[in-house]
């Protein structure tokens, strides 16, 4: 192991990368993750919620506690970075950067051990299962995380292709929105191809009920709010020469407010409902609420910002960013205790860190393990700042 914490970071980065799970399918990240720690001699607790664990140490009198938290899940994709260590994991890979996330978080527990009178309190860093399916937080609370590990703060990263690297961005108030999703089955009455007119055609039902829902926003949602109408999938039992008896329409939308959301559903069963009686046919409208908002405790985003200015320099850091109407299960942390979530970004040029999320060619940028290290040492000392002497 070397002495340098970035280094060493970049190895268990390219390490991880080659070894991903999906959702709580995350035993063999667990199992690297835990062997790590251990050897850096901090406390590791498994099966919190699955395969998540919190790995903990402590120094000095106080009583204070912060958690910092990673993902630890990939994606169902097929890696086409060509990258020396790519996934080893066939349909598999870390496409979202989790793998990033948790080398930072490790870096940092080699750098607090290194330095061994930088705090005074208790650091959780909290390794979670299934972000992606938006689950794992509310697995490891209910399996009971904050009653065995007591914080009084959350923090997490999330890096982000499309700000420069090495700066993060950060608010008070909601970061990232709610996504809800919705399936719409209209059933009609199939039939032959040549005779249409002895038919109830569910798929031009379909496309006027997907051409409805985008006036959801624009006429339904006032207009300084966001929100997001997206129809995803469309999928018929029909064939070449047959017209199809079901269509289904499915999609999702991302909000920031409840009484938002409320009214997308309601709009969505309305619309849908409406324009399938309309041709005489019938509808059936399933929506789940799969996100909450995050929403950022403005004490804590006070304290990320002053940390991450004197880590990484005022320059570096925007306080008051704008919200981003992607998803993510921290929010479900944060509704716990105070939280704050922050973006790390990766670069601006596709190739060189600005590479799109999701996609099979991305690959997290190394480059900024170092300043996601600085900024989490940085925060654990304003956090629990060492006793004088």
């Amino acid at each position: 192991m070397t002495d340098d914490p970035t280094a060493q970071a970049r190895a268990w980065r390219r390490e991880l990368h080659q070894h991903p799970g999906i959702a709580f399918d995350v035993e063999e990240t667990a199992d690297f993750l835990s062997g790590v720690l251990a050897g850096l001699g901090w406390r590791v607790h498994r099966g919190i919620g699955g395969h998540g664990l919190v790995a903990s140490t402590r120094r000095g009198s106080s009583m204070r506690a912060i958690a910092l938290r990673s993902d630890m899940d990939g994606l169902a994709l097929d890696e086409a970075t060509g990258a020396g260590y790519s996934s080893r994991n066939a349909g598999v890979m870390h496409a979202c950067g989790h793998d990033g996330h948790m080398a930072m978080l490790l870096g940092t527990a080699a750098a607090l051990v290194a330095a061994d009178d930088d705090f005074d309190g208790t650091v959780h860093l909290v390794f979670q299962p299934a972000e992606e399916p938006g689950l794992g937080a509310l697995a490891m609370i209910a399996d009971g995380l904050f009653d065995r590990f007591p914080v009084d703060a959350i923090y997490g990263l999330h890096n982000l292709p499309g700000i420069p690297a090495g700066h993060i961005h950060t608010r008070g108030g909601a970061i990232m929105a709610a996504e809800d999703d919705f399936e719409i089955r209209i059933h009609g009455r199939g039939g032959h191809a040549s005779m249409p007119h002895l038919v109830i055609d569910p798929l031009v039902i379909g496309a006027d009920i997907v051409s409805s829902l985008q006036t959801i926003v624009a006429r339904s949602i006032d207009a300084s709010r966001s929100v997001v109408v997206s129809c995803t999938e469309f999928i018929t039992d029909g064939a070449r020469n047959a017209i199809p008896g079901e269509v289904i329409i499915r999609g999702d939308t991302r909000s920031f407010t409840a009484e938002d959301s409320r009214l997308v559903e309601r709009r969505i069963r309305t619309l849908a409902e409406s324009v399938a009686a309309a041709h005489g046919a019938t509808c059936d409208v399933e929506y789940t609420r799969e996100f909450r908002p995050t929403v950022n405790d403005p004490g804590r985003n006070r304290v990320v910002a002053a940390a991450a200015s004197a880590a990484l320099g005022a320059s570096a850091v925007d306080a008051d960013c704008a919200p981003r109407m992607a998803s993510e299960d921290f929010g479900e942390f944060a509704r716990v205790v105070p939280g704050c979530f922050a973006f790390l970004g990766t670069g601006t040029v596709v190739g060189e860190g600005g590479t799109p999320l999701h996609s099979r060619d991305y690959d997290f940028n190394d480059d900024v393990l170092e300043a996601g290290i600085a900024f989490y040492l940085q925060l654990v000392r304003s956090e629990l700042p060492p006793t004088a002497p």
